[in-house]
C-alpha cells in the first residue's frame, strides 16, 4: 500500500462531485437507451463503461425505472435542441427538420420513441415522460411555423394543425425502422417532405434541397 492507502498497481477511485457524476451516469444511460434500447439501461450496463460499482448507480438512482426514464428524456431534449438550436431563417431550419427526419442517422431515434411507447404501457411515469417531451417538441415546432408564416416563408393559417401533420409524419416513418430491409421509393423516402410541404404551403423539394436560398 502507497501513502495514500492504495495498493500498488491500482489506480485510485475518483470521487467525482455529486453533480457531476449524476451527469455523466445519465449521458451513459442515455447513450445506451439510443444504442441498444431501454431495455438495456441496468445498473451493470451504465456502470462498466464508467468504471464504478452497480451500487453507486443504484446510490443516485435506486429505482432502475427513474434511470431508464431519465434517459430517454436527455437522449430526446438532445435531438431537440440541436434541431432547433440555430437561429437560421424558419425555411433553412425547417429545411434541416424535414432532412434529418428522412436521414439515416434519425434511425436510432425512431427506434427509442418506438420502444419508449412500447414500455410505457407498463411504466406509467414513461407514459407522463412522452406527453411532456411531445408538447415540447410541438411548442418549438409551433414557434417555428409562425415565425415563419410571420415572415412570409410559410403560407398555413393554422401553425397547430401544420406541426401535427408534420409530427405525425415523422412518426409515420419511424414505425419502419426496425425493418430488417430498407424500403427505398421516394414516396416513402420523401413522406415528411411531401407531408410538411402541403401543410405549409411551399414546394415540398425546397424542404429535401441541402440548401435553402
Amino acid at each position: 500500500m502507497d501513502a495514500a492507502g492504495t495498493a500498488a498497481g491500482t489506480p485510485a477511485r475518483v470521487r467525482k462531485p455529486p453533480g457531476e457524476r449524476r451527469a455523466e451516469i445519465l449521458a451513459e444511460a442515455a447513450r445506451i437507451a439510443l444504442h441498444s434500447g431501454l431495455e438495456r439501461v441496468t445498473l451493470r450496463a451504465v456502470a462498466d463503461p464508467l468504471g464504478v460499482r452497480p451500487g453507486l448507480i443504484g446510490h443516485y438512482y435506486p429505482a432502475v425505472e427513474d434511470l431508464v426514464i431519465d434517459a430517454f428524456v436527455l437522449a430526446v431534449t438532445g435531438e431537440r435542441d440541436w434541431l432547433f438550436g440555430d437561429p437560421e431563417p424558419p425555411l433553412r431550419q425547417m429545411a434541416g427538420f424535414v432532412q434529418r427526419a428522412e436521414s439515416a442517422e434519425a434511425v436510432e431515434l425512431c427506434r427509442l420513441w418506438l420502444n419508449a411507447r412500447h414500455l410505457a404501457r407498463f411504466m406509467p411515469g414513461l407514459a407522463v415522460a412522452i406527453d411532456e417531451q411531445e408538447a415540447l417538441d410541438r411548442e418549438r415546432m409551433v414557434a417555428l411555423v409562425e415565425a415563419g408564416v410571420d415572415c412570409g416563408d410559410f403560407l398555413t393559417q393554422d401553425p397547430v394543425g401544420a406541426c401535427t401533420r408534420i409530427y405525425m409524419a415523422v412518426d409515420a416513418i419511424g414505425v419502419f425502422a426496425n425493418n430488417a430491409e430498407p424500403f427505398e421509393h421516394p414516396a416513402f423516402r420523401h413522406f415528411v417532405a411531401d407531408v410538411a410541404g402541403w401543410s405549409l404551403g411551399v414546394d415540398a423539394r425546397t424542404l429535401r434541397a441541402d440548401s435553402v436560398a
